[in-house]
């Protein structure tokens, strides 16, 4: 910026003049390729960063955890075991996933009769 303001005011003139035959060669580039738009860099998309609450609620709980033990082992020897097990205690549970009993029968029976496609195909 500072080499700006020491320019005379020819050398702007000159600059000026540069700058109008680019853009003139830019155009007449884009008229022999056939596009319309001047050529431009491509954005960057943009990454989504982040952790989701379970995620993080996960990193929470083990630190706790092992903050738990750090601190217990500095402490008296019936002090540990009730720390860690009141920070293991505080973890959340999990939702457990349950599968019907029709789903588990269809995947048997398709597990079935995949099994005995094969031995029907080795024999």
């Amino acid at each position: 910026m500072s080499n700006l303001l020491n320019l005379t005011s020819a050398q702007l003139i000159k600059a000026a003049n540069i700058k109008d035959r680019i853009e003139s060669l830019t155009k007449e580039l884009n008229g022999l390729l056939g596009s319309s738009a001047p050529v431009a860099k491509a954005a960057k998309t943009a990454k989504k960063r982040g952790m989701s609450a379970a995620g993080r609620a996960a990193v929470s709980a083990a630190a706790k955890l092992r903050w738990a033990k750090i601190n217990a082992a500095k402490a008296k020897p019936g002090f540990v075991k009730a720390t860690v097990k009141a920070v293991v205690a505080a973890k959340p549970a999990k939702k457990k996933f349950v599968m019907s009993a029709a789903a588990k029968a269809k995947i048997s029976a398709a597990a079935k009769a995949r099994w005995a496609k094969i031995k029907a195909a080795k024999k």
